[in-house]
This record gives C-alpha cells, sequence and structure tokens, in this order.
C-alpha cells in the first residue's frame, strides 16, 4: 500500500517530472554547465532547466558550483545520492526502449475506440 507518507511515494514524486530522470542521466557523465546540459537534452528551456537543477539540488542529488570568474560559471554535477538513481532510470529507459512501440500501440487502439463508439 502507498500511502501519502510512504518512502515509495517520495520516489516516484522525484520521477514523476519530466524533465528530472532526464537532468540527472544527462549529468551521469560529470560536471556540465547549464548550456551544455541544454545542449545535451535537448528541447529544454533555460527557465526549465533552471527550475529542475533547484529542484534536483533541493532533494540532495545534485550540487551546484560557482566560481568566482569573470564571466561568472556555474556547474553542476550529480551527488552521491543522486548517482544511486542512475541504475533505476537506466533500468526504466531500457524498458521504454524495449515496450514504446506496444505502449503507442494501446495508445492507437484506445483512440480509435473511443473516436468511434
Amino acid at each position: 500500500m502507498f500511502l501519502a507518507d510512504c518512502q515509495a511515494r517520495l520516489a516516484f514524486d522525484l520521477l514523476a517530472n519530466t524533465w528530472n530522470a532526464v537532468v540527472v542521466w544527462g549529468l551521469r557523465h560529470g560536471p556540465r554547465r547549464p548550456g551544455e546540459l541544454r545542449e545535451q537534452i535537448g528541447g529544454i528551456s533555460p527557465k526549465v532547466l533552471t527550475e529542475t537543477l533547484r529542484r534536483l539540488e533541493f532533494n540532495g542529488l545534485v550540487a551546484r558550483r560557482a566560481y568566482a570568474e569573470a564571466p561568472p560559471r556555474v556547474e553542476y554535477e550529480l551527488t552521491e545520492l543522486g548517482r544511486t538513481l542512475l541504475g533505476p532510470i537506466g533500468t526504466f529507459g531500457e524498458w521504454a526502449f524495449a515496450h514504446a512501440e506496444d505502449v503507442l500501440a494501446a495508445q492507437d487502439r484506445w483512440e480509435d475506440a473511443v473516436e468511434s463508439p
């Protein structure tokens, strides 16, 4: 049973956000500047990336490092806790790769059934 205060629900909430897992996966090879991360990910706005990085930092999954340079430089990297999510995210990605066509076919069947009562 998944209660409101269940620890498993915390994990589901962390992965439920569209960009959390994508950004964690994008940081798997080491520190990245926000611009590099946006290029690597694609399709994410600077605002959404910033919000996602702050949320991940709040949850202890990402660390922010600011350098006292001109112009200022900031990098983000996974914490030890954030690295523990790479295995589950990778497994979920493998599932998606193996079953994406099945899910899309089910969506098509559902849409066809709804459109032709």
